[in-house]
């Protein structure tokens, strides 16, 4: 699997815990066999979970993937395998219903592995329409073809940035929660299995700090209090995997992530043990919270408990979580993908709100929205004028 240069070994140490271990045979158990959908199948969780069931003889895998590129590699690397697994690669979007039903007409998956998702938080503030467009409409449409397909299970690959977000990453990640949490007709098991950050993934921190120390810069951290959930790429596999098994139950997962790290004392043990630097001193430089940061994450909110202690063989706990009524999250999604079809933030915001009311916008998108309002009257002025 992946660890982004760093070894196994090197992670543990940084984190002080042993990694989590698999149960194979309850793996082999949920897997072996099965037709199994794996969304985002080329992106770091996903190419490395597409690899581990691989190994445990699945009938079939179905790979979707929206990136020409990630979907290449992947593809490329189940074909040298010394004991090559039958798969599919697909290249397209969650939010494609049209697609979403015909993979599912063709293929019948009976477990589907939801990794797509956009995860990167600065980023999705700037982009808000494509965070709930992908994130919780993606999800939804997904959810509907599998109860229509009578999939088995459904597995969300969720985030601790959806407990109370304050962003729209965040938000967008609750919604796809709330999508599963929602009773509906079919009988398959739905999870959502919140993770924290993943050390070395594509857009994490890591190769940020490392590619600043090879640099010769400045390691820039928001905050000196800054603090998150850590785990490796093997672990998260591992968490995964393991919700599959009949063990897990339905709803919201939380796996055993140990106590969230400051983000300095990740930037001081890169330091410390040389990745790509110089013998040079390389100086932390505080920086500030960004649109949609946290100062600490939290794996359960306030209105949240845990519903099962640990089960030492499948590290996950069960987490009691409020959820919507069917009607009223059906109509949520309609007014955000009309929000999204029109580009109108401020209905978008306020259909959010509605659904997630512990959310509060950020100030850059209050402000966004305020300027949408000024333009719209500019406009609205401007027209005025030309028809006198």
């Amino acid at each position: 699997m992946p660890t982004g240069n760093i070894s196994a070994e090197e992670w543990e140490s940084f984190l002080h815990r042993a990694p989590v271990t698999l149960d194979r045979a309850r793996a082999a158990a949920s897997l072996h066999d099965k037709r199994i959908l794996i969304t985002g199948a080329g992106g770091w969780i996903g190419s490395a979970l597409t690899h581990a069931i691989a190994d445990f003889a699945p009938k079939q895998l179905i790979l979707l993937e929206a990136a020409e590129r990630n979907l290449y590699d992947i593809d490329a690397a189940l074909r040298q395998l010394r004991y090559p697994v039958e798969h599919v690669p697909l290249l397209g979007s969650v939010s494609d219903a049209v697609l979403l039903a015909e993979i599912f007409h063709r293929y019948r998956p009976e477990i589907i592995y939801h990794a797509a998702a956009f995860k990167h938080v600065p980023l999705m503030e700037q982009n808000p329409f494509s965070a709930i467009e992908n994130n919780a409409i993606g999800t939804h449409l997904l959810v509907q073809a599998a109860a229509h397909a009578d999939s088995e299970q459904l597995i969300l690959l969720s985030t601790d940035k959806a407990v109370d977000p304050v962003s729209i990453m965040g938000v967008s990640k609750r919604i796809a929660e709330l999508t599963l949490l929602t009773p509906c007709a079919s009988g398959a098991q739905s999870k959502a299995v919140r993770l924290g950050n993943v050390l070395g993934s594509e857009g994490s921190i890591v190769p940020l700090f490392r590619k600043q120390i090879m640099a010769g810069l400045p390691v820039t951290v928001t905050h000196p209090e800054v603090r998150r959930y850590f785990l490796t790429t093997s672990d998260a596999v591992t968490l995964l995997l393991l919700a599959s098994s009949a063990a897990a139950a339905p709803g919201i997962l939380v796996g055993a992530l140990g106590e969230p790290v400051p983000v300095v004392a990740l930037a001081q043990y890169l330091i410390a043990n040389g990745h790509g630097s110089a013998t040079r001193k390389v100086p932390i430089v505080f920086t500030q919270l960004r649109p949609g940061d946290k100062m600490s994450e939290v794996l359960l909110s306030g209105r949240e408990s845990y519903a099962s202690e640990v089960d030492s063989a499948l590290l996950l706990r069960s987490v009691r979580s409020p959820s919507l009524p069917a009607a009223v999250l059906e109509e949520t999604l309609q007014e955000l993908e009309r929000a999204c079809r029109e580009r109108s933030l401020e209905r978008l915001l306020a259909a959010v709100v509605r659904a997630v009311p512990e959310y509060r916008p950020s100030t850059l998108l209050q402000d966004r929205v305020l300027d949408d309002r000024l333009l719209a009257n500019a406009t609205s002025d401007g027209n005025s004028k030309e028809s006198a």
